[in-house]
């Protein structure tokens, strides 16, 4: 299926490495204007370098008002993709301190809702019919253990995309979520217990096996484009059936 997003505009959060910056490159290449937003100046230097049509946004969402004033001064756009999102320590529940939860909702959900408020705003006003696609989790559905802060934020996610797909519908707004499996992304090899996260993945998917970046890419770009003109308020699992079964073997 060809993706056409020429003459279209869209905001990627998060887009400095793993499903952003793939997205950031994907959307790029079908001739989006992509304004790609990342609080590390390195990963966008090197992304407009590949890519150099693409607008840096240097910015962190779990700064409230930094986020607002960048993106307040942004044209009205066709799609915003909550992408950023970032992992704390893992922790037993009954031990996790309040720090721990309040750097990841901070991130994961008040990011997400600070960037839909302003881009939705303007969506409307300029009468937009406008697509949001945050990405959540299969961990927003179903709990994974020591990991209250990042489940918590993405089950949040979730509620949120209902929210504001029931509020930005009569502007013929769309917004869903994707809800991908583990895809080892820098974020993930990055911590210690990554090959054990796959094993276990692996172990518990009918289909035996972690997602590719591109395997969330398509997805996304499905839910921005005129495809799913009728898609909202919806949660995509991406997951190779692990959400559908009790155990993959008996």
């Amino acid at each position: 299926m060809p993706f056409d997003f020429n003459g279209k505009k869209v905001l990627v959060t998060g887009a400095g490495g793993g499903i952003g910056r793939a997205l950031a490159i994907a959307l790029n290449e079908a001739g989006c204007k992509v304004y790609a937003l990342s609080r590390t100046k390195s990963t966008l230097d090197s992304l407009v370098a590949e890519h150099p049509k693409i607008v840096p946004i240097i910015a962190d969402v779990s700064n409230w008002n930094d986020t607002r004033r960048k993106l307040e001064d942004l044209e009205p756009l066709d799609g915003l993709v909550n992408n950023a999102g970032i992992l704390e320590e893992m922790c037993p529940a009954i031990d996790c301190p309040k720090d721990n939860i309040v750097t990841v909702l901070n991130t994961n959900l008040l990011g997400a809702i600070n960037c839909a408020q302003v881009v939705a705003k303007k969506m409307i006003d300029s009468k937009v019919k406008g697509s949001i696609v945050n990405i959540s989790s299969v961990a927003g559905i179903g709990a994974f253990p020591t990991n209250l802060s990042y489940n918590v934020s993405k089950a949040g996610l979730d509620m949120v995309t209902k929210q504001f797909a029931l509020e930005l519908g009569p502007y013929q707004i769309r917004v869903n979520s994707v809800n991908p499996t583990l895809v080892m992304t820098p974020l993930v090899t990055n911590l210690k217990e990554g090959l054990a996260y796959e094993k276990v993945f692996n172990a518990r998917t009918p289909m035996s096996r972690v997602a590719k970046v591109e395997e969330i890419v398509g997805p996304i770009l499905y839910l921005l484009s005129d495809y799913s003109s009728m898609v909202s308020g919806q949660m995509h699992p991406v997951d190779g059936g692990l959400l559908s079964n009790i155990a993959v073997k008996v």
